[in-house]
């Protein structure tokens, strides 16, 4: 029997986007056509500054391109305006980055829950999630712990956990292990991989690392391939 084929979650179609510096306009992405199917784990990789990031952003609606058409799960988002953008990525989008991006003054429990906040969820079903979310990272018992009482490897946990807490359509994480140690670095990928295989997560993971690629990663993707 054939196997049936994954559909294209991102669909990246001769996408071009420049920058301005000053009178300077300065190219960082020419040209590029990419499909990711469904719950597949893609590194995208390549030295600073060779657009790796970009085409993270472009991807998950933080910026747009210059030209090309970009389709995530079959919307091109080039077309929406501001708002409609923004709600999309709310519901649509899972961000881990490089540092944390958790609010200070929030426990773990309320980090997690800030994206419910902005959703019609009542407070016990938001209180369900995010214990949920927080067991699977492995901090039920850091939910109420603030984040300089956790160490980086808790904190990006808590950001992953966060990530997830809206059933996201991808996962997107730039970074994720470039400001931890190599056993909390390693317990992160071992996480992310998890959600890959486990709940069919769609993830695409920005890294200069090849070190930082786990084991069974379904594709590489280096500028220029």
């Amino acid at each position: 029997m054939t196997a049936v084929a994954a559909r294209p979650i991102v669909s990246i179609s001769r996408l071009s986007k420049s920058y301005r510096r000053g009178d300077q306009v300065v190219p960082v992405l020419r040209d590029i056509t990419l499909t990711i199917p469904e719950g597949d784990f893609i590194a995208l990789m390549g030295p600073s500054g060779s657009g790796k990031s970009t085409l993270l952003n472009l991807i998950a609606g933080i910026d747009k391109p210059d030209e090309g058409e970009l389709l995530v799960d079959g919307e091109d988002i080039t077309r929406l305006g501001e708002a409609d953008l923004a709600d999309w990525r709310a519901s649509h989008v899972g961000f881990i980055f490089q540092f944390y991006n958790l609010m200070p003054v929030l426990t773990a429990f309320e980090n997690v829950e800030l994206p419910l906040l902005l959703t019609s969820l009542g407070r016990r079903e938001r209180r369900e999630r995010v214990e949920t979310a927080l067991a699977l990272v492995g901090l039920a018992d850091r939910m109420e712990h603030y984040p300089n009482e956790l160490s980086g490897g808790q904190q990006q946990r808590v950001a992953i956990a966060r990530a997830l807490i809206t059933d996201p359509t991808l996962i997107v994480a730039d970074e994720p292990t470039g400001d931890l140690d190599r056993k909390s670095a390693e317990e992160v990928l071992g996480l992310l991989r998890r959600l890959n295989a486990e709940m069919g997560k769609t993830v695409i993971m920005v890294t200069h690392d090849a070190h930082a690629v786990p084991r069974g990663t379904s594709r590489t993707w280096r500028k220029g391939s």
